[in-house]
């Protein structure tokens, strides 16, 4: 027996499906690598596919294959053994490509950093258009990346960027961002 979803919800899983279908002509399809990591952040992925989370339901699959991708999920520290592999998938993808850096390590190499093994975070050997910090980075901190990335993707067909008004941030973050310190 199915939950009830409120009507809430329902309409912006519709509205997120036609965005996705209007970008891609398809489903968004992921591909993801793991580039070095514990499988921390792979344990968290493989939760994205449950009945609780069901990403499937907002038109977001996982492919085995880079040549039917729209998006690289990479996960881990860029080992050396990777990077050859990792650029090799990042070419097969066709147009429009995203790429996001799930977790600590991929985003800045984490607690490995570089070394005679690893080249630190991913950023070094392909494009990112998304991080996602964590270790690991929990589903509903996954999900909300995966939809800044489509949002990317967007801007992407737009031409354009989306900037952040200060005057819409907190009152405390404005005057930060401002340069303004309040005591």
């Amino acid at each position: 027996m199915k939950a009830p979803v409120d009507p809430a919800t329902e309409a912006a899983v519709e509205r997120l499906h036609a965005r996705v279908q209007r970008l891609f002509g398809h489903s968004l399809h992921i591909r993801h690598v793991d580039a070095g990591s514990c499988n921390a952040c792979e344990s968290e992925i493989k939760l994205l596919n449950n009945p609780y989370y069901d990403i499937q339901r907002l038109g977001i699959f996982f492919t085995p294959t880079p040549r039917h991708a729209d998006l690289l999920l990479v996960t881990g520290t860029m080992t050396r053994a990777m990077e050859d592999p990792l650029r090799q998938t990042y070419a097969a993808m066709p147009d429009p490509r995203l790429v996001v850096a799930a977790g600590a390590c991929a985003c800045s190499g984490g607690v490995f950093g570089e070394s005679a093994y690893s080249l630190g975070g991913v950023g070094d050997v392909v494009p990112i258009d998304v991080f996602i910090p964590g270790c690991p980075p929990s589903p509903l901190t996954l999900i909300h990346g995966l939809l800044l990335a489509i949002g990317r993707a967007e801007q992407r067909l737009r031409g354009r960027t989306i900037l952040v008004r200060n005057d819409l941030l907190k009152p405390s973050l404005a005057q930060h961002s401002a340069g303004k310190e309040k005591y």
